[in-house]
């Protein structure tokens, strides 16, 4: 059985922060605790150990850990001489933001989208003239979103290297974009 090691300080803290974080993200505290402490470990823990280090029930470590597994962004790890399950993250942080941007996009981005589509069309049925301004609004709400579904389709189809060089570039493609913009 492998000794818990103490945590450093800054290690801590980037834990308890990434709880937070992820509060406000809509993620449970628990499940971005473990997925940072993942994140800052060399080697794949075991959940006994993740249950010490963050001073959490095994019951919800165990969710946690299933909840991580569904996002794509730990996965299970068997150690030669140990009959545990070990966990480690993603070690690339580009790999884990595609990840979760597809997770996040296919919950919250798809359906969404869908049924702006099936209110839109509704609307569009509707014969009273009073329903003419929430018509438009939905029908721009629904073009915006369907302009967020374009980025995100040509964006994920980058390779690992070109996303990184667009992240690069940011710079320089808001100076181009601001250059050739019309002045208000």
């Amino acid at each position: 059985m492998t000794e818990t090691t103490e945590l450093p300080g800054f290690a801590k803290n980037f834990i308890l922060h990434w709880g937070e974080m992820g509060t406000r993200w809509g993620i449970n505290r628990t499940v971005a605790q473990v997925q940072a402490l993942l994140f800052l470990s060399e080697r794949p823990l075991p959940a006994e150990e993740i249950c010490a280090q963050l001073e959490v029930a095994r019951s919800n470590v165990s969710t946690s850990l299933k909840e991580l597994q569904n996002w794509g962004i730990v996965k299970t790890v068997h150690l030669p001489g140990d009959r545990r399950v070990h966990f480690e993250c993603l070690g690339d942080v580009y790999e884990m933001f595609r990840r979760i941007t597809a997770e996040r996009k296919r919950r919250e981005i798809d359906p969404t989208l869908e049924i702006l589509e099936e209110f839109t069309r509704e609307a569009a049925e509707s014969e009273d003239e009073a329903d003419e301004y929430a018509q438009e609004k939905l029908t721009e709400m629904l073009s915006f979103f369907r302009s967020v579904d374009d980025f995100y389709r040509k964006m994920s189809r980058l390779p690992t290297k070109a996303a990184k060089g667009a992240f690069r570039m940011s710079d320089q493609l808001a100076s181009a974009i601001l250059a050739f913009s019309p002045k208000k």
